[in-house]
């Protein structure tokens, strides 16, 4: 039972774009103070992106593209757990996470020497990491009716949430997906005889 006083304005997404089920909104909307009004946002818009705060039901690791579209592949192999919404913003891969991890996962991956390089500089790319006191941008619920990519290409939904309690990877999931995609980045290429 969703908890939608009315349901938003139907739009007809792509099939294979990800869309947010009712579920999923309940689940967003729960991380506002006001769930209600961010539901009266999404009825009368669903296609606008809305700022949610972030530390109470996920925080977000965000990740340069291709660094997090590896650190996908290994959250989604066979030997890895999954991951919980995925979105994509200006290059930028944001990994929805368990509160907490943006507050945990930075010390994880220091006590890993996360980035350094024998002479001082930075080997891996860096991430950003939005707990609480921080909010991040979701994307619309649904995607462009179109599917054109609005100009400048604006936050979007990779994975969208489907459930009420969609599971979320924790710090040390994370760690384990950026351990294996920097040193799947860092293999050197073979040489072509």
């Amino acid at each position: 039972m969703s908890s939608w006083p009315h349901p938003p304005h139907p739009v007809r997404p792509r099939p294979a774009a990800p869309s947010v089920t009712l579920a999923g909104a309940d689940w967003l909307a729960s991380a506002s103070r006001s769930p209600g009004g961010i539901h009266a946002l999404w009825a009368d818009n669903a296609m606008a992106p809305t700022v949610l705060p972030c530390g109470k039901i996920f925080d977000v690791i965000d990740a340069p593209m291709l660094f997090g579209r590896r650190m996908l592949d290994h959250l989604w192999s066979a030997a890895g757990p999954g991951s919980g919404p995925v979105a994509a913003q200006r290059g930028r891969l944001l990994l929805f996470a368990a509160p907490g991890s943006a507050q945990r996962l930075p010390a994880l991956l220091e006590w890993e020497e996360w980035g350094q390089r024998a002479d001082g500089g930075r080997a891996l790319p860096p991430l950003l990491f939005y707990g609480t006191g921080d909010a991040v941008t979701v994307p619309p619920l649904y995607p462009q009716p179109d599917g054109t990519e609005p100009t400048p290409a604006a936050v979007r939904w990779l994975l969208a949430p489907e459930t009420r309690h969609p599971w979320l990877p924790g710090a040390d999931a994370l760690l384990w997906a950026c351990v294996r995609a920097a040193r799947a980045g860092s293999v050197p290429m073979q040489a072509r005889g």
